[in-house]
């Protein structure tokens, strides 16, 4: 088991016996503790997440794509092609 420690928050009451209600009232202390502890466990791998994916973008979030509007090679009718999808799943 990992070494827990004891801590004091402040936190909204409000948003605290919401928590309690919802939680506590299952699961007692413990499961009111493991609630706190997942949310910041939630967070903090939220956290890494971001941290590696913009290490992995590097360069590329700095520069600008250039996108270039492509005539298409035939015509066509994009309302008539959605019509007649929605009348195929109506059949």
């Amino acid at each position: 088991m990992e070494e827990k420690i004891k801590t004091s928050i402040m936190i909204k009451r409000e948003l605290w016996e919401g928590l309690k209600s919802k939680v506590g009232g299952k699961g007692g202390l413990r499961a009111l503790s493991r609630a706190v502890e997942e949310a910041i466990e939630d967070d903090a791998s939220d956290a890494l997440i971001v941290g590696t994916l913009n290490a992995m973008l590097g360069d590329l979030k700095e520069k600008q794509l250039a996108v270039t509007p492509i005539k298409p090679k035939i015509q066509t009718d994009a309302g008539k092609t959605i019509r007649e999808m929605r009348e195929g799943a109506q059949e």
